[in-house]
């Protein structure tokens, strides 16, 4: 498996990845470090324009120029991020994107939220085999400060996701969700 072989595996399989195989350990290893080195160069930045070309790099993606984003960011991958138009990121977020993460246009991200996309297996003798589940955050999200999003969430459309909130369920479009763990307090 060569690296464009590697990226597009994770973009697209979300099937179990059984890090004792050293071919796979050996690219999410190589990928973690390419990541760090561009979050390095990203985190020391303070103009708009070239914050929105670095992103590029790390996400491997053409970006809007709408997209904003208040350093410092963080992300174990970088390639599993998809972002929209009118995006704001605000600052000290970190992303486990390896199992993808998709933020759609107008979505609005708060200070010192986390997102996972990756469980591990249950059992002690299956905790190295790796789950990557997507998060899908819908048009015109609001996900407050402090907020945890675990694998396999979608938020929809026009929700609002109340700040310190751990959302370990799918949470419906134009609704608030708040609470340890998450639940629907209110429609939109």
């Amino acid at each position: 498996m060569n690296r464009k072989e590697y990226i597009n595996f994770t973009r697209t399989n979300n099937e179990p990845i059984n890090m004792k195989n050293p071919e796979i350990a050996r690219w999410m290893d190589e990928m973690a470090i390419e990541s760090q080195s561009q979050l390095v160069k990203l985190n020391q930045l303070s103009d708009k324009a070239k914050i929105l070309k670095q992103f590029e790099i790390l996400t491997d993606q053409k970006l809007d120029e709408s997209f904003r984003c208040f350093l410092p960011f963080y992300t174990d991958y970088g390639k599993n991020i998809q972002i929209g138009k009118n995006v704001f990121i605000n600052k000290n977020c970190n992303f486990q994107d390896r199992g993808g993460i998709e933020i759609h246009d107008g979505a609005l991200i708060g200070m010192n939220v986390n997102i996972a996309t990756l469980n591990h297996g249950i059992k002690p003798n299956e905790r190295h085999i790796i789950y990557p589940q997507r998060v899908v955050i819908g048009k015109n999200a609001w996900i407050g400060s402090g907020v945890t999003i675990l694998p396999g969430v979608t938020i929809g459309e026009n929700t609002i996701i109340a700040a310190g909130a751990i959302l370990t369920k799918n949470a419906e479009e134009n609704s608030i969700y708040a609470g340890v763990p998450a639940k629907k307090i209110k429609n939109l």
